[in-house]
């Protein structure tokens, strides 16, 4: 909260004049010490600035080259800390309570425009490989992206070990008729980005409910109700709960980022965001399948485990029945009493067990062909 109140005393935009940035950053600091920072360039027509023409050790050196030669600076950042964040919201005159989302991370994605920023929170998926789904596997792991958006500037901050933009950032610089576009090209290659994302992690999320789904419908022998576990289907259910979370509040800043003109926004790139709200929609469609769909499988787990209960109690039931009679026997002729008939009879003995296999073998007949056993 210190860092807040700090932030509270900021100097908008306006008063981001070159004295004062200098007092922001350290001259004499190392840059080659740890630093949130994984990259800081300026980019001028679409073209990233050479080395020799200044690329950037720290955001205050690619704000002063903005200054000097136009176009942006784009800077990235994983995990900063309050401190190593505090200088740079001053540089770029965040605010506080969008510098608060990023530093502490959990937040559900949104957008939000603070003055001439636009802040945009990201949810990004990746796809937990596991050789067998179990009760405990972790299918889904989840990260952030959050983007400051401004006039001559991009700054996004990361969290998590997946989600690298790196990659992202190359493709755009093979690109410099897209790149030339500014900041709003980068946020929309951003968004692509994690909803491409999204759809890799449908597709493989789709493949386990498909495994799931032919385990519990398939038959006994081959493993089916009896081989399925219903904790694996409440943990597959669980983690697509997660990815719906990522999914489903993301739409409404895709669709006001496509649909209401912004300052900030190129009207030539506004139009992309329309292609990124349609896979949006189809992903988070497949999403609240996956969820309908695991809800069906799993009340068919616990309805067949319940059947397979049922059968067993009627087979225990049916053996019972059949035991019943030579215990009933059995027992009649335990007891010691003088005169009881055929005790002194020699084909008694043979004639009871005789008739007690009869009587056991015709119930057997009868309960299997009821299909109690």
């Amino acid at each position: 909260m210190s860092m807040i109140r700090d932030l509270r005393a900021v100097v908008r935009p306006s008063l981001r004049k070159t004295n004062t940035l200098h007092s922001t950053y350290d001259a004499t600091r190392d840059p080659s010490a740890s630093s949130a920072v994984v990259d800081c360039a300026v980019y001028r027509d679409g073209r990233r600035l050479a080395e020799v023409d200044g690329t950037c050790r720290t955001p205050h050196e690619a704000m002063l080259r903005v200054r000097e030669n136009g176009g942006f600076a784009w800077i990235g950042l994983h995990e900063p800390t309050e401190e190593e964040f505090a200088g740079i919201a001053r540089e770029f005159g965040l605010h506080p309570l969008a510098v608060e989302d990023a530093v502490h991370a959990h937040q559900r994605p949104k957008l939000e425009r603070y003055d001439d920023t636009l802040f945009t929170v990201f949810k990004t998926i990746h796809y937990v490989e596991h050789a067998e789904l179990t009760a405990t596997s972790e299918v889904v792991e989840t990260g952030e992206v959050m983007c400051f958006t401004g006039r001559d500037f991009v700054i996004t901050v990361r969290h998590g070990g997946h989600g690298s933009l790196r990659a992202l950032r190359h493709r755009l610089q093979d690109d410099p008729e897209r790149l030339a576009k500014g900041p709003s090209a980068v946020l929309h290659s951003i968004a692509d980005h994690v909803v491409d994302g999204y759809i890799a992690v449908a597709g493989a999320v789709q493949e386990d409910i498909d495994e799931v789904e032919i385990e519990v419908f398939s038959t006994p022998d081959k493993g089916g109700p009896r081989g399925s576990d219903a904790g694996r289907i409440y943990q597959l259910k669980r983690e697509v709960l997660e990815f719906k979370r990522a999914v489903s509040p993301l739409l409404r800043p895709m669709q006001l980022l496509s649909e209401r003109p912004m300052r900030l926004i190129d009207p030539d790139i506004q139009k992309y965001f329309r292609d990124v709200a349609d896979h949006l929609v189809r992903v988070q469609e497949e999403v609240i399948g996956f969820d309908e769909l695991l809800n069906s499988i799993l009340q068919a787990n616990l309805a067949q485990a319940t059947v397979a209960q049922n059968e067993d109690m009627r087979k225990i039931t049916s053996w019972a029945a059949i035991i019943a009679v030579p215990t009933m026997i059995c027992g009649v002729y335990g007891m010691n009493f003088t005169h009881m008939p055929e005790l002194r009879w020699t084909y008694g003995y043979p004639m009871v067990l005789g008739f007690i296999g009869v009587v056991c073998f015709s119930i057997h007949r009868m309960l299997k062909r009821n299909g109690w056993l």
